[in-house]
């Protein structure tokens, strides 16, 4: 099987994409700071706004179009189906974070925190798309993946 990511042929803004990566990597290192669970539960609403209603309701993708308008960024137009992918692995890993919370096992969210805002950077500096990677080995496995 070649290397695929996944296709919704729905284009997103990928500037406004790693603006909101920015967004929730400074609200998760927020969160380690202060330890305040409701910096993740915003996160856990706004992924679940994205994912399950639309993401033009999604305080984090308007506060996103806002800053690029601000900063007069040009628009990249790519395919949403791997951000939308990693909307999925973002919900799981605040869901992760919360249950660690109230577990009250630092070194556990210590551990998937930073593995989340590693994977939120690598979007953001380098317009890496790990969630293509994650995609393309799920396919090894599970053929009908996502069909």
């Amino acid at each position: 099987m070649s290397y695929t990511c996944p296709m919704t042929f729905e284009n997103i803004d990928s500037n406004v994409s790693r603006i909101n990566s920015l967004f929730v990597s400074l609200l998760v290192v927020s969160y380690l700071i202060a330890s305040n669970v409701f910096i993740l539960y915003f996160l856990f609403i706004d992924f679940s706004i994205k994912l399950f209603i639309d993401k033009k309701y999604s305080p984090l993708s308007q506060a996103s179009k806002f800053l690029k308008n601000i900063l007069k960024i040009g628009v990249v137009l790519i395919d949403g189906g791997s951000k939308r992918l990693a909307a999925y692995f973002g919900l799981v890993f605040v869901g992760l974070l919360i249950i660690t919370h109230y577990l009250d096992n630092n070194l556990v969210s210590l551990a998937i925190a930073i593995i989340f805002i590693f994977c939120s950077l690598l979007d953001l500096v380098f317009n890496y798309c790990l969630g293509c990677k994650i995609y393309y080995l799920i396919k090894k496995i599970y053929p009908n993946f996502m069909n």
